[in-house]
């Protein structure tokens, strides 16, 4: 009977078929991962370009606006707190230690979007219904820093604030925090270079993932692709021995 053996060859064909698209899925990955790479490689140059430009205005920054990302350009304002309540971002980690990133909104000019100041990082509570107390920002302030824009994530970007004294949320998202305000706010954070009255360390991770994890992903789905590759290989050569040990 040729029927077993017909089917045999189809499921050879088969396995012989989803190998190749396995091995061919690992190397785009490992490919992206090396896109990725360059493109963050990229950003980092044009971020220290951008440092040794002049600080921006609050007039020039809302020209940029819609037209290019924020990330690295310098500012300097003048201000007033447009609220007294605290934001703070969780789940931050900062030098080993889990945290707030903490924020406050601020008023640069009568009838313009407010702009979100990054106050600094500051270490969470043993216990989670303890919020840390941080002093808000008061008075005419003059302000000095650089900016950032934070990558929405698809798979998580709700806002999911917990409100009392302060506003404990989860994602950057500007949108959600605006409406929650009630009042327009920019797209960008600005991270100042000190705060006179508040002394938090300000991270600076202006993007989820380097271009060296980038790199370093990439080395690992082209390992994982020449393994496959490999243990496939070998698969086929045992069965090609076991195939003609039979005849």
């Amino acid at each position: 009977m040729q029927y077993p053996y017909v089917l045999l060859n189809k499921l050879t064909l088969f396995l012989l078929i989803l190998t190749v698209a396995v091995f061919i899925i690992l190397v785009k990955l490992g490919l992206w991962q090396l896109a990725r790479g360059e493109e963050k490689t990229a950003l980092l140059a044009q971020m220290e370009a951008r440092q040794s430009l002049p600080a921006l205005s609050f007039e020039q920054l809302q020209h940029k606006i819609n037209k290019e990302l924020l990330t690295g350009y310098r500012l300097q304002i003048h201000a007033s707190p447009a609220s007294s309540q605290i934001w703070l971002l969780d789940n931050q980690i900062y030098q080993g230690q889990v945290g707030y990133l903490a924020f406050q909104p601020l008023q640069v000019e009568v009838n313009q979007p407010w702009l979100l100041v990054e106050l600094g990082f500051i270490t969470a509570s043993s216990h989670r219904d303890e919020l840390p107390h941080i002093p808000p920002l008061s008075g005419e302030l003059n302000i000095e820093g650089r900016l950032y824009q934070k990558h929405i994530n698809p798979l998580s970007q709700s806002l999911m604030a917990e409100t009392g004294a302060s506003v404990r949320f989860q994602n950057l998202n500007m949108p959600e925090i605006a409406k929650m305000l009630g009042h327009p706010l920019l797209p960008a954070v600005l991270q100042p270079d000190e705060l006179a009255s508040i002394d938090l360390p300000h991270p600076w991770q202006p993007f989820p993932l380097s271009a060296q994890k980038h790199w370093g992903y990439a080395l690992q789905w082209f390992s994982m692709a020449a393994v496959f590759a490999g243990l496939m290989l070998w698969q086929g050569i045992k069965y090609i021995k076991r195939y003609r040990g039979k005849k």
